[in-house]
């Protein structure tokens, strides 16, 4: 069994463990402390259960622990739990549930859309454990690990999981939200892959979850999963997939548009077996981009087949026929190379997202949205149009009823704008309203959201019409399936601080468009 043993301390062992990893409060510091529940002998008999650092606003270390990957909001917490262990995770539950705090939880902070105010962060970046199984081809996961550890650990033994296309995401967050990855049409979703799950409900019991033991919330958490405690560990199943053919293919200038229809026209002729999506990116003329990509206006066709790079070569020919390339960067790779098909950023950025799942596209419509974010647009944006279908229609197996929404959705429609660190609000309602006309283009073929792809918020309730957005995440069955069991498994609302754990429509009143019609 491969293990990564990289902060591995996901077994909840409570020793006398070093302290010192973070700033940890002592007694005399928190006789003065009432904001986290107004006792501080309380917050000092809790200190001392845990292993992992606390801390408060003001200590060393606090800003640096509840932030993230996105910089354009971060979590304001009363209280911060860096968590080593599924047993730090129930104490500090515990002790939020017995004062009335909320809980949110973190990782890397990639998908942050509901940022805390007040209550308490469990930060479970320490809890980063991989261990493989090749004899069973599963993975099991601390909540801290992300994907390029998984991908690195299961690559020895010519496996691979259903990661996404950056590395550095966290493993948990996104597979509770589906997953979308790089092989999504050839083998589904990366919830369809897990086979237990492992965490702390809002009374702070630990809980080993399967399809067998409890198949109504190990459905629910498949896709629906925020909202119904804080998972500590997954355990999921691994593909025999070693390589594939892959990589970019980059127009430019005058050849957007044509690669762009052609790209969706291609789509209808592809096999199962080729999973796609185009971005399209105006770069902005600054110095602090690469001078082949500053100020040119771009569209990048990314491709991961599984089968032969001469099936490969056969099949990618309709896009080479649209001209000349900026770079053509289609290749056999390892599997473990495959996150440079995308080269998502790798360093923390601000930035607000939105986006829509779709039954179909239109030419036209998809050239207004060329044009509304192309060089002309008020600030930078960032088009991906991923192709879907294929596996990602199927349940993840037999007899099980999991969360994920829209799974007949064509296509997804991702809009994301970097935003200055420095003072993201500046053009954050300008990004925003360029999301919603954009989106509005593609309104007819609208049916929900991905949970995946939601970036931003700051607070519960400011971006856009926060249940509206809960209500286009799920069908109206499964959103009001969810509310009923987060009602039953969290009815003080602990964990409320993300959108699909906002309350479903009422039976009979209908959801709303996930474009423009719910802001």
């Amino acid at each position: 069994m491969e293990s990564n043993d990289r902060n591995d301390r996901t077994t909840g062992d409570h020793g006398t463990g070093d302290r010192r990893a973070g700033h940890h409060r002592t007694h005399d510091d928190l006789t003065h402390d009432h904001h986290t529940g107004g006792d501080p002998e309380a917050l000092a008999a809790f200190v001392r259960r845990v292993r992992g650092p606390v801390f408060l606003p003001g200590d060393d270390g606090f800003d640096a622990e509840r932030s993230g990957f996105q910089l354009a909001y971060r979590h304001r917490p009363a209280v911060i739990v860096g968590a080593e262990g599924p047993d730090d995770v129930a104490a500090a539950v515990d002790f939020a549930a017995e004062r009335g705090l909320p809980v949110a939880v973190q990782a890397t902070g990639h998908g942050l859309s509901v940022a805390t105010d007040g209550g308490l962060l469990i930060s479970t970046r320490r809890m980063a454990g991989v261990r493989v199984d090749p004899v069973a081809g599963t993975a099991r996961v601390g909540a801290g690990a992300v994907w390029g550890q998984v991908v690195e650990a299961a690559a020895r033994y010519g496996l691979a999981p259903l990661n996404g296309s950056a590395p550095g995401v966290g493993v948990v967050g996104y597979t509770l939200g589906g997953g979308v990855g790089v092989l999504a049409r050839t083998f589904g979703f990366a919830a369809d892959q897990v086979r237990a799950v492992e965490l702390v409900t809002a009374d702070a019991r630990r809980r080993r979850v399967t399809a067998d033991n409890d198949p109504e919330l190990f459905g629910a958490l498949l896709g629906g999963g925020h909202g119904f405690g804080v998972v500590t560990e997954m355990e999921f199943g691994l593909l025999p997939v070693a390589r594939l053919y892959g990589g970019r293919l980059v127009f430019g200038g005058d050849l957007v548009e044509d690669a762009l229809a052609a790209y969706v026209r291609w789509t209808e002729t592809v096999p199962d077996e080729l999973t796609s999506s185009v971005a399209l990116i105006a770069y902005p003329d600054i110095p602090q981009l690469p001078a082949a990509l500053r100020g040119r206006h771009l569209a990048q066709i990314r491709i991961a087949y599984t089968g032969s790079v001469a099936e490969g070569e056969r099949l990618v020919a309709p896009l080479r026929a649209v001209g000349p390339r900026v770079s053509d960067e289609l290749r056999e790779m390892p599997y473990a190379e495959s996150h440079t098909i995308h080269q998502d950023p790798s360093d923390p950025h601000a930035y607000v997202g939105d986006n829509a799942l779709l039954s179909g596209v239109d030419a036209a419509a998809l050239r207004r949205v060329a044009a509304l974010t192309g060089p002309a647009a008020p600030v930078m944006c960032v088009v991906q149009l991923n192709h879907l279908g294929g596996a990602l229609t199927a349940a993840g197996g037999a007899g099980r009823r999991d969360a994920v929404g829209h799974r007949d959705a064509r296509f997804a429609l991702r809009l994301l704008s970097p935003l200055d660190a420095a003072d993201p609000a500046a053009d954050q309602e300008t990004a925003r309203a360029l999301h919603a006309e954009a989106l509005a283009a593609v309104a007819p073929w609208t049916v929900g959201r991905s949970v995946n792809f939601l970036f931003g918020g700051g607070g519960s309730g400011e971006p856009t019409d926060a249940a509206a957005v809960a209500r286009g995440v799920h069908e109206a069955d499964t959103h009001r399936r969810l509310a009923a069991l987060r009602a039953a498994h969290d009815p003080a609302g602990l964990f409320r601080f993300h959108p699909s754990a906002l309350p479903g429509p009422r039976a009979g009143e209908p959801v709303a468009a996930a474009g423009p019609a719910g802001r």
